[in-house]
């Protein structure tokens, strides 16, 4: 199960509509791919479909799909948004990496 907080509903449900989707309907694809500083880098993007791989959840409004490779990495996670001084942007909270890089963008087991 991938969890989202009450900041990231909110933004997700801001930058669905203005990017044309529709929050109670449309999904956010949320994927691992090769990469990044630590070696996983975490790819974030909103869609329409739902393929036969895909794990959908749903958690505080927000409808989420994964795709099975993807998910192994993901168990536990929590979608946040930060606004602070730092930056703004989505943070994955994933119990399961050993390693972040300072930006929380990519990680690792």
């Amino acid at each position: 199960m991938i969890k989202v907080s009450e900041a990231a509903k909110k933004k997700v449900i801001e930058l669905m509509a203005e990017d044309g989707y529709n929050p109670s309907k449309d999904f956010i694809r949320v994927g691992v791919k090769s990469g990044g500083c630590s070696g996983l880098s975490y790819d974030l993007k909103f869609d329409t479909e739902q393929h036969d791989e895909d794990k959908l959840f749903e958690d505080n409004g927000v409808k989420i799909i994964v795709d099975k490779k993807s998910f192994l990495y993901l168990i536990g996670t929590t979608l946040e948004y930060s606004g602070g001084l730092n930056g703004a942007g989505f943070v994955f909270n994933n119990p399961n990496a050993n390693r972040t890089c300072g930006c929380g963008e990519s990680f690792s087991l």
